[in-house]
């Protein structure tokens, strides 16, 4: 697909008017001609109590992509969840896309099998459509504990993970049918480069953060130019992060505050079209053919999130949103959040992109 419209429209300017021109289009294609719903609901931080209606509330909605990981807790929730909607004939299995991810204690090639295997358990599924590495970075297994520090509450960094072996276990995923694509989340270009380049199965689809302040047009061109697809999380910025990562030992009050949604650009361009600001920030990342994953668990706001291909943002819009672009010193998922986390060695933020 980013062959083709690379062919047609060579620059990332005209590849936003192509985006543009296709509002209706609701899909971003793997290299494999799998297709992604190019709107996901995001389940971070849903609790188990909320994710009945908060699921309920997104399927109604629309949303046929669904984003979890096993670090989050919830993918049993969701499992019951998605098995009532099953079971009552609403949906086939092969109507939705479910992604979920490696958790950063199982990065030897051989927790790979089990981790993904406890995933389709919980989630009560034969497969899924699309497996992350959540991480570059890892930590030490140690029992049941996904983010095991020591007794000053530093991250236990697993200093032997080898992204070339680590990717070989993620493709014998593939090969037996667990996962139907597999991917990568949080790498920088050179980590995405080193696994590229030795891949059997080359990674689908990166998962990053990414907003109007931090847009990451570098790593987007980069992936582009290896046919590997983005997807953003926290394409609001995130306003409800900061009190999650309190218990880990990090330095919260170095993560920026950011208001996009009271920003007073966006609030202006909202008003033009009749949209929220929040319909104006994640329309604006998807006229560039990127998917993402705004999560919640107010219906409402579920639903106005994927009411978002009734719309296009002009050339002034995107001009006037492109300019918000405040580049990594507005990144909010950082080495700041867990205590010790930029002290390994695969540490990916401490490079341009």
């Amino acid at each position: 697909m980013s062959h083709l419209i690379s062919s047609l429209f060579p620059t990332t300017r005209n590849k936003t008017l192509f985006f543009m021109m296709a509002a209706g289009v609701k899909n971003i294609v793997f290299k494999n001609g799998a297709k992604m719903p190019i709107v996901g609901f995001g389940t971070w931080q849903n609790s188990d109590e909320s994710m009945d209606e908060s699921i309920d509330a997104a399927l109604e909605a629309g949303y046929r992509h669904i984003d979890t990981a096993y670090l989050y807790g919830n993918e049993a929730a969701i499992g019951r969840a998605l098995k009532r909607w099953f079971d009552s004939g609403r949906l086939k299995r092969e109507d939705l896309f479910i992604v979920t991810k490696l958790p950063v204690v199982g990065y030897q090639p051989d927790r790979v099998e089990k981790y993904l295997k406890r995933s389709l358990k919980a989630l009560q599924l034969k497969y899924v459509d699309l497996y992350l590495i959540h991480q570059p970075w890892g930590l030490i297994e140690t029992g049941e504990n996904m983010l095991p520090m020591d007794e000053s509450g530093n991250l236990l960094h697993d200093t032997t993970i080898d992204h070339v072996a680590l990717w070989k276990a993620m493709e014998a995923q593939v090969d037996a049918g667990r996962t139907l694509n597999i991917g990568l989340s949080n790498f920088n270009s050179r980590q995405i480069k080193r696994v590229f380049q030795s891949a059997r199965i080359p990674p689908s689809n990166l998962q990053v953060e990414l907003h109007v302040y931090f847009q990451q047009r570098e790593l987007v061109a980069f992936c582009d130019a290896l046919d590997i697809t983005v997807c953003a999380y926290a394409p609001l910025a995130s306003p409800t992060m900061i009190p999650a990562f309190a218990p880990l030992g990090g330095d919260v009050d170095s993560i920026p505050r950011l208001s996009p949604l009271t920003e007073p650009v966006v609030v202006k361009i909202a008003e033009k079209h009749g949209k929220t600001s929040a319909q104006v920030l994640l329309r604006h990342i998807v006229q560039r053919g990127i998917s993402v994953i705004p999560k919640s668990s107010n219906p409402d706001r579920i639903r106005q999130n994927i009411q978002i291909f009734d719309f296009n943002l002009d050339d002034e819009d995107v001009k006037q949103l492109d300019a918000l672009d405040r580049g990594s010193q507005c990144r909010l998922f950082s080495g700041n959040i867990h205590k010790g986390m930029d002290k390994h060695p695969e540490y990916s933020f401490n490079e341009p992109y």
